[in-house]
């Protein structure tokens, strides 16, 4: 082993973050000789935990890890989720899915949604939705997983997540982690001590007076930045303007109403609340703008929209949209609440997570810290949030919605530069171009553009080369076989109990 090369990893702070870098960590660098993983974590030191939704790309994190998905979703109580919901949005008694997975298929060469915009320009009224398995399976509460064997159904291009029980999932992967030779050290962190010629930390200090040395440090102790911030004084990036919610209640219920594999978002006066149904309880939450509501009066409305009876006292949270200027400075690199925070709208706290372990492990540096992948590091994670807060203001800005002050900010709130160009290219001609492979795809785009009423003035001109009879038969049988497939698709409750879970237990 090069006497320049990693030797110590350090992580601070568990939680889903701190355990999700450990056991990535661990799974890609711990077989390199030498090194040893070391997390940090006190139990006095509560976690947020309330991130129980994802997005497609969790499955190829579990894939890596070798996770296997029936032993994966009975150890978090989980249940399977097909896209998110959105009530309310763009005026009080609307409603879409944004699913995952694509709309229809493509014809003549272009997108979908050209010829079926084509189509309702003809008179034909079906919604977008009707195009997509995940929206008619998951509206009726069926899951399936995706056939790429059978390339002409509609199942070739599903795709699906999760929602779990976060702490569950923390301790699943603490389980590996540990499997694989990381070691925990219970203890609150005192003091952290700094090399005088670098500048980089060399150590940090617990109560008992433990001291932890290591190379390189991985900062997960969440909003506080104890390590990037407090210590390195990375500098924060403040989007509040353009992202005003900066307070969330979260509380759990019991079961009751549907347990659709959707997560649910419902607009609220000055916020929005989310449903999230795992196996054995609803996760529930109020995201809010304490401009605009009084934390007791969002508390009030929180509880007085849930599906069953809360099993816990609601749990405050504080934060504000944005992140770190530099997730990675010096040998500090900030994951998960430490390096930045963005409202769970889209369900991307978990991913960016795992993102932000890829991308440090191809940019996995020596003990000399070449500030060149610092600098890598910090634009890419950089430009995924800004890509990731444009599709989250598009949800505020794109909306009909004029009855609070609320959301007469957000609806003539100027919009980033990139969500303006997408937002008048889109509106004029129906064209979506997706950036530098940006996390969300044309179809997320699309979904949530129509979905909250951006409606093209044109479409794509080769869509008129089909004839109109031959256009409106086409649309028809794709409604058909995506509405057959969905009734053949098995309940999500059938399938999980034939995996093994508990269901209300």
């Amino acid at each position: 082993m090069s006497e320049a090369a990693i030797r110590e990893i350090v992580i601070v702070g568990g939680g889903t973050a701190g355990w999700m870098a450990a056991a990535g960590i661990a799974r890609l660098a711990g077989a390199l000789p030498g090194v040893s993983i070391t997390l940090v974590e006190s139990d006095a030191i509560g976690t947020v935990g309330v991130g129980e939704a994802t997005i497609p790309q969790i499955t190829l994190f579990n894939t890596l890890l070798g996770i296997d998905e029936a032993e994966f979703v009975r150890a978090t109580r989980a249940t399977y989720k097909l896209g998110i919901e959105f009530v309310d949005w763009t005026r009080i008694g609307h409603r879409y899915v944004h699913p995952f997975g694509l709309y229809g298929i493509d014809m003549a060469g272009v997108e979908f949604h050209h010829h079926w915009l084509r189509g309702v320009a003809l008179g034909d009224a079906a919604p977008l939705d009707a195009y997509s398995l995940a929206v008619v399976g998951g509206l009726d509460g069926r899951f399936a997983h995706p056939r790429p064997d059978q390339p002409n159904s509609p199942l070739a291009k599903l795709a699906y997540a999760f929602q779990f029980d976060a702490g569950l999932y923390a301790g699943f992967l603490r389980t590996r982690a540990e499997g694989w030779g990381v070691v925990r050290r219970e203890g609150r962190i005192t003091q952290v001590h700094r090399d005088g010629g670098s500048g980089h930390v060399a150590s940090v200090e617990l109560a008992d007076g433990t001291v932890i040395a290591g190379d390189l440090f991985v900062d997960c102790s969440g909003f506080r930045g104890l390590l990037i911030e407090e210590t390195m004084g990375a500098g924060f990036e403040d989007w509040t303007d353009w992202l005003p919610c900066d307070r969330a209640w979260a509380v759990p219920c019991e079961l009751g109403g549907d347990r659709q594999p959707l997560t649910r978002s419902t607009a609220r006066p000055a916020g929005w609340q989310w449903r999230i149904p795992l196996q054995h309880r609803i996760g529930n939450g109020y995201v809010y703008s304490s401009a605009h509501v009084s934390d007791d009066e969002a508390a009030a409305l929180l509880l007085a929209h849930l599906d069953g009876r809360p099993i816990a006292d609601p749990k405050p949270l504080r934060f504000t949209a944005g992140h770190r200027r530099r997730a990675w400075v010096g040998n500090v690199v900030a994951l998960g609440l430490a390096g930045g925070f963005l409202e769970p709208l889209e369900s991307t706290s978990i991913h960016l997570v795992q993102s932000g372990i890829a991308r440090l492990m191809a940019l996995f540096p020596d003990r000399g810290f070449d500030p060149l992948l610092a600098d890598r590091f910090n634009a890419e994670t950089e430009r995924e949030y800004r890509d990731i807060r444009d599709f989250l203001v598009l949800h505020y800005k794109a909306t009909e919605r004029d009855d609070s002050p609320f959301w007469d900010y957000c609806r003539t709130l100027p919009p980033p530069p990139g969500l303006a160009e997408k937002l008048a290219m889109f509106a004029a001609n129906g064209r979506i171009h997706r950036e530098h492979n940006e996390l969300f795809t044309e179809t997320s785009w699309l979904s949530v553009m129509i979905g909250q009423g951006v409606m093209p003035r044109r479409h794509h001109p080769i869509a008129d080369t089909l004839p109109p009879a031959e256009l409106l038969h086409r649309l028809g049988h794709i409604r058909s076989v995506v509405a057959d497939t969905a009734r053949a698709m098995p309940r999500q409750d059938d399938y999980l109990r034939q995996i093994g879970c508990d269901l209300g237990a």
